[in-house]
């Protein structure tokens, strides 16, 4: 149990806070590219900074302060040009550093004037790997975007989906290290969805858990578990998989939890699949970009069954339902909360260390050591996709409860033989 103030110090992210500070270290996702192909503008609201998301008409990303510094109108109707984004109101472009480099009126009026160059807007760093757009909000010099292995693969199909959660980033990520909620939640309460639902058909055994344990290594805790019928030598204790710190788990294909600020989360699931034997994915094959919905209760307060009936589904409502900001100095912590603990015994040892001037983990500032960054996973990394069946809760979540948000929302299963395509655990050569 954290006592309220250690409770404001791991989960408040705006300018100035002890974790705001901390993830103002890291490059988080805000953005699918195929986001920008329709509208070349986006709202972002990133550890509670307001900005605007933008692709100019040479194709350069630019992320910038969302109002203009003239009349304060919002620069998400903005203008792209061939450099930088131009106000609508009055015609001033700024660039991705924020500079103004034109303001019409004030420069015909005063072709001498220097006055542009003393206005400059908020602009931050935004970079896109693998169809994914980072931006990084802290000080200079900037860390290198580390290329996590499922980025760095090849030949595969990739999508990307997307949530907006009502709640702060902590609880989301505590959910990872909370091995035992999978039988309960993806399990028990997966099954009373589908009576309710009518589908009888879909209720099946549920394998309980018999051990946890969490480790910490390089990247962060691998959580591992034995279940009924397993023992020690099994993947899921011997391999398990990870939380990376600060804020992303990789089950099955990456789930980030990137702060939009105190209460609320925008959480991407990323995932790759191999295609069939033979076939090849062009290396600019798009990467489709889909919604995952926030299943709210009925006009009438009741649960939206129809919503349930997937594992994403599920979590997203009890990571909600503990309130915008989780109120952890009233909770009652069993044996199954070791991970929890351990996480959050994590953070604090990070923002001691970005308080002392030093670099957090996961940090990368050497190329060769930011490159495809291999995360153990069950599978064992050989793989061509996760494990499925009654003996893998990883399999149980996933195959019971509908394939998490891929399986229910994914263009790619929706459009591609679901066989001939599999969840790409395999490095590349």
């Amino acid at each position: 149990m954290l006592t309220q103030a250690e409770n404001e110090r791991l989960t408040r992210v705006g300018p100035g806070t002890p974790m705001g500070e901390l993830m103002r270290r890291y490059w988080h996702p805000i953005a699918a590219a195929s986001q920008l192909n329709e509208n070349p503008t986006k709202a972002v609201r990133l550890l509670g900074e307001d900005l605007v998301l933008y692709k100019d008409r040479s194709g350069n990303l630019g992320l910038i302060g969302d109002r203009c510094l003239h009349r304060k109108v919002n620069l998400l109707y903005g203008i792209p040009e061939q450099q930088g984004l131009r106000c609508p109101y009055h015609g001033w472009l700024y660039n991705h550093e924020g500079r103004c480099l034109e303001q019409p009126y004030e420069e015909a009026e005063d072709p001498g004037s220097n006055f542009k160059e003393k206005v400059r807007t908020k602009a931050y760093r935004v970079q896109e790997l693998s169809g994914l757009i980072f931006a990084y909000l802290g000080p200079e010099p900037a860390p290198l975007i580390p290329e996590w292995d499922l980025l760095a693969f090849k030949n595969v199909y990739r999508d990307i989906g997307v949530s907006v959660i009502p709640c702060n980033w902590l609880q989301i990520m505590e959910n990872s290290v909370d091995p035992v909620h999978a039988e309960w939640l993806h399990g028990v309460f997966a099954n009373y969805v589908h009576e309710r639902q009518g589908h009888p058909e879909r209720i099946k055994p549920i394998p309980t858990h018999k051990k946890v344990g969490f480790d910490v290594f390089e990247h962060g805790i691998i959580k591992r578990r034995i279940l009924e019928g397993e023992d020690e030598e099994g993947v899921n204790w011997r391999v398990g998989h990870p939380l990376v710190f600060p804020n992303f788990l990789k089950v099955g294909g990456f789930q980030y939890r990137t702060p939009i600020d105190d209460t609320s989360t925008l959480h991407i699931w990323y995932t790759t699949y191999a295609p069939a034997a033979g076939e090849t994915v062009a290396p600019d094959a798009p990467i489709p970009f889909y919604e995952v919905p926030y299943p709210a209760p009925d006009e009438r307060g009741n649960p939206s069954w129809d919503n349930l009936d997937y594992a994403a589904g599920q979590d997203l409502v009890m990571w909600a339902t503990q309130g915008d900001i989780a109120q952890r100095w009233t909770e009652t912590l069993g044996r199954s909360d070791k991970g929890v603990i351990l996480f959050r015994r994590l953070l604090q040892e990070n923002l001691a260390k970005v308080e002392r001037g030093e670099d957090p983990m996961n940090v990368f500032r050497d190329p060769e050591k930011a490159k495809n960054i291999h995360l153990p996973h069950e599978s064992g990394g050989t793989q061509r996709g996760v494990r499925l069946g009654p003996g893998n809760i990883v399999g149980m979540a996933e195959g019971r409860a509908g394939g998490g948000a891929t399986g229910k929302y994914s263009p790619i299963l929706k459009t591609t033989n679901a066989s001939s395509v599999s969840v790409a655990t395999k490095l590349p050569k």
